[in-house]
C-alpha cells in the first residue's frame, strides 16, 4: 500500500514540479491525465490479477515529453502497481474475517504514510538530482518494500480450480505559493493515516457498511461546510485537509472490507477486482474533469465548480451505500452490517 497509493497521494508534488519544468505548456487537465490513467490501470488490470491471486496466491523513467511520462508513469507504473494492489488486499481478505475491517485499515495506512514521506523525499531530491534520478530513487524504495513483503507471505487457503477470466491532490492553490503543494497533501495524508485505521476498528463492532456510510457522509459535510466557504483562508484549508483526509482514508480502507462481507474468502480477489472496475473509470475521468472545471472563466469560478462537483459526487456515493445497506438488511437503523 505504501508503494501503490503513496505515489498518487503525492500527485500534487509531481504536478507542481512538472508544470514548472518539462510540461510548462500543459494545462491542469492534461497533467491530470497522468495520474488518472495510473489509477485507472491499477484498478483495471486488477480484473485479471484478482482471480489469478485467488487461484495461485502470490506465485505469480526519465521522460521529458508528455507522452513519455504518460507511458512510463501512468501505464507501466500503473500496471506494476496493479500487481501489488489487488493481491495485497486479497491476502488480507483470505486471512482475516472477524477483524477484517481493522486489518484492512492498518494495511491501508501504508498509502497515507507514503503520501507523507514521498513529498519530503521529492522536495529534497528533485531540485538536487532532477526528475530522472528522483524516479530511480522511488523505484529503489518500492523494490526494497516489495521483496520483503513477498518473502513473508504464506498461503491462507488451499487451491481450488476456478475459471480465470480491481483525491488526486493538486497544487499550487490560488493565492498560495508552491509550498502549499507540499504541505497540504502531507497534512491530508496525516489525517488519512488515522482515518484508515480507526474506522476499521469501529467497523468490526458496528458494521462495515454502517461505518462507511458515516465516513462518506463526513466527506460530504467537510466539502460543503469547510472547503466551500473557505474562500482562500489558509487555516480553513488546513482544517479541511485534515478532516477530509481522515474521512476519505476511512473510505479507502473500508471498501475492501465491505466487499469481503458480500462473498466467500476464496473468491475475494475476484470480487474485489471486479468492483474496482467501476473505480477505474472514475479515477480515469475525475482528475482531468477537475482540471477542466478549474479553467472555467476565472480561478474563483473554477474552484467553486470543482468543489460543487466533489460534493455532488459524495452525495451520489452516500446514496449508493445507503441503498446497498437497505437492500441487504432493510431500513432497520440498529442492524450491524
Amino acid at each position: 500500500m505504501f508503494s501503490v497509493y503513496g505515489l498518487p497521494n503525492t500527485a500534487a508534488v509531481f504536478e507542481s514540479y512538472l508544470s514548472q519544468n518539462q510540461l510548462q505548456e500543459r494545462t491542469p487537465s492534461e497533467l491530470g491525465w497522468i495520474f488518472s490513467v495510473y489509477l485507472f490501470v491499477v484498478y483495471l488490470f486488477g480484473l485479471l490479477v484478482g482471480p489469478t491471486f485467488d487461484k495461485y496466491e502470490q506465485e505469480l523513467t526519465g521522460g521529458e515529453e508528455y507522452y513519455q511520462i504518460v507511458l512510463t508513469f501512468s501505464i507501466m507504473a500503473g500496471f506494476g502497481a496493479s500487481l501489488l494492489n489487488t493481491p495485497a488486499f486479497a491476502a488480507i481478505g483470505h486471512w482475516f474475517d472477524t477483524r477484517r475491517g481493522l486489518a484492512m485499515g492498518f494495511a491501508a495506512t501504508g498509502g497515507s504514510v507514503g503520501g507523507i514521506i514521498f513529498p519530503f523525499v521529492l522536495q529534497a531530491s528533485l531540485p538536487r538530482f532532477g526528475f530522472a534520478w528522483s524516479m530511480r530513487l522511488l523505484a529503489l524504495i518500492f523494490l526494497a518494500l516489495a521483496v520483503p513483503a513477498k518473502s513473508v507471505h504464506q498461503d491462507a487457503t488451499s487451491p481450488e480450480p476456478k475459471l480465470c477470466i480491481n483525491m488526486a491532490r493538486r497544487a499550487p492553490l490560488p493565492g498560495h505559493d508552491a509550498r502549499a503543494g507540499y504541505l497540504l497533501p502531507i497534512l491530508l495524508n496525516a489525517g488519512s493515516v488515522v482515518g484508515r485505521a480507526a474506522p476499521g476498528f469501529v467497523a468490526d463492532r458496528i458494521g462495515r457498511f454502517n461505518t462507511i456510510v458515516l465516513t462518506v457522509g463526513l466527506c460530504m459535510v467537510s466539502v460543503f461546510a469547510i472547503w466551500l466557504p473557505a474562500c482562500g483562508s489558509w487555516s480553513a484549508l488546513l482544517a479541511f485537509a485534515f478532516v477530509f483526509g481522515f474521512a476519505s482514508g476511512g473510505n479507502v480502507s473500508l471498501v475492501p472490507a465491505c466487499i469481503g462481507q458480500l462473498c466467500d474468502s476464496r473468491d475475494y480477489g475476484r470480487f474485489l477486482s471486479t468492483a474496482m472496475i467501476s473505480a477505474s473509470f472514475g479515477t480515469l475521468t475525475g482528475i482531468p474533469l477537475g482540471g477542466l472545471l478549474l479553467n472555467l472563466r476565472d480561478p474563483e469560478t473554477g474552484w467553486t465548480a470543482l468543489i460543487l462537483f466533489s460534493g455532488a459526487s459524495y452525495i451520489v456515493s452516500l446514496a449508493c451505500y445507503i441503498a446497498a445497506r437497505v437492500l441487504a438488511v432493510g431500513w432497520c437503523p440498529t442492524a450491524v452490517f
